[in-house]
């Protein structure tokens, strides 16, 4: 599979969420799609990057835009992270790093003096025919759900809808 390039479609995927969905990018075709990658539940900056998308949701909805959050962890660790924090979307377990390595997410890093590979935080905004039209990497989560969501409006301008 190749990795997805800005200002192209996205190859289609289908990959397994929370609520036993099967999620496919033939079925979400006609909306923006944001696909946040996490390294992983329940850690601080996770938590609250979770949570800042939680909270801007009813303004994503307003341009009909899914969003789903990925990251390695099992389906079962994401379903008691989505009802913990009251997450509206869905999360996807990558388990086998699929569409990480699609969105080149997988990144070395030093944890505690080792080196180890990991999700980078990134967040890529589809456009609702496919196209990839903005990525954002080595994320800080502070104030991100809103640069991504002033970005979705700025998207949505320039197109007319």
């Amino acid at each position: 599979m190749t990795q997805t390039t800005l200002g192209k479609k996205i190859p289609t995927f289908t990959c397994y969420a929370t609520r036993e969905k099967i999620i496919s990018t033939k079925e979400l075709k006609g909306s923006p799609l944001i696909l946040y990658f996490y390294p992983k539940d329940n850690t601080p900056g996770c938590t609250q990057e979770g949570i800042d998308f939680r909270d801007n949701y009813a303004q994503f909805k307003g341009y009909e835009t899914t969003i789903l959050g990925i990251s390695r962890d099992s389906l079962k660790s994401h379903e008691k992270f989505r009802t913990k924090y009251k997450l509206p979307f869905d999360l996807v377990s990558d388990s086998n790093e699929k569409l990480c390595k699609l969105f080149g997410v997988i990144k070395e890093k030093n944890m505690y003096g080792r080196r180890v590979l990991g999700i980078e935080r990134s967040t890529f905004l589809i456009d609702s025919e496919g196209i990839l039209r903005r990525e954002w990497r080595k994320i800080r989560v502070d104030g991100h759900a809103k640069e991504v969501l002033n970005t979705l409006k700025d998207l949505y301008t320039a197109f007319g809808k």
